[in-house]
């Protein structure tokens, strides 16, 4: 594994060897046993979009393991005013350990990687969001004692969160059940990897995709980004909630997880966050340590 891309470009053994050192990186620091892996090394952080959990558990997990975290925003770097992405590639691999970036498309990643060389860490596209995946898996890991053989089931926009954890879920051995309305549905080259697997679903009925659910997720109706559809999408999305009706289909024990920042009320009631909230937060307190874990695996010096 020479970056973090996608979900799609990570292999079943990959996922889960990340989230084993996630889980000793996470013993390690509760117990207060240091692991300076990175020292001396620096990660860039290129922020084309803004965020709280990205920002500071990257930053956090750099110093904990010896190194050191630079904010890079896209209004204060050549990047913003039209340097192409594959200059800014080569000049900050002289420079840096790593690069975490956070932005809309896809390819500007992809071109950080292959203009590059040093390891390229996507923390977040339109296209998809695998650091909040392994955070999600890492979390489910430890409530359900496994992964394989549960059941997941996403409700809503079939966005970058739809996108990764499809992939992400499929390749551990999860059922997959999907609803999102017409229009709004996953991407299709993620739907096409989909198509290999026996178990996953895509339907248009809430209650039908969260039967049996071992574990139901879901975002917000509209994304960063999209905040002039957001009047347009309430009406499409309307029905697609986590709430008590959908629950009362899910296992009894079935967990309830939110990448956040949540819509109380929108995608999810107040009541069900509440209920669930023990685990929508250490699902978000999961991101420092799997993203911890990523940097060790790209950053790490070879013995």
């Amino acid at each position: 594994m020479k970056h973090l891309l996608k979900m799609l470009d990570l292999s079943t053994e990959e996922i889960i060897d990340i989230l084993n050192l996630a889980d000793q990186l996470k013993y390690e620091q509760k117990h207060g046993i240091p692991h300076n892996i990175l020292k001396g090394m620096t990660l860039g952080m290129i922020f084309q979009k803004a965020s709280t959990r990205t920002r500071v558990s990257f930053e956090t997990g750099m110093y904990q393991l010896g190194g050191h975290a630079l904010f890079l925003s896209s209004k204060e770097l050549q990047i913003g005013r039209g340097e192409p992405v594959q200059d800014t590639a080569r000049v900050l691999s002289r420079y840096l350990s790593g690069i975490m970036i956070r932005t809309f498309e896809q390819s500007e990643v992809e071109y950080l990687a292959e203009y590059g060389n040093i390891p390229i860490i996507n923390g977040l596209t339109d296209f998809c969001h695998p650091c909040q995946v392994l955070a999600d898996l890492q979390t489910v890991r430890e409530y359900k004692n496994k992964l394989d053989g549960l059941k997941m089931c996403y409700i809503g926009d079939g966005n970058n969160m739809a996108n990764s954890l499809t992939v992400g879920c499929l390749k551990v051995g999860m059922d997959v059940s999907l609803a999102c309305p017409d229009g709004y549905h996953p991407d299709p080259v993620v739907l096409e990897f989909a198509k290999q697997y026996k178990n996953f679903k895509l339907v248009s009925d809430p209650k039908e995709a969260a039967a049996d659910a071992d574990v139901l997720f879901t975002d917000v109706w509209a994304s960063m980004g999209q905040e002039s559809e957001a009047e347009k999408r309430k009406i499409a999305f309307k029905g697609y909630q986590i709430n008590d009706d959908v629950m009362s289909v899910a296992k009894s024990d079935a967990m309830v997880m939110h990448c956040l920042p949540a819509h109380r009320e929108e995608e999810i009631t107040a009541k069900v966050f509440e209920q669930h909230a023990a685990e929508i937060f250490d699902e978000a307190e999961n991101r420092l340590h799997a993203q911890k874990a990523v940097m060790v695996r790209l950053m790490a010096p070879e013995k």
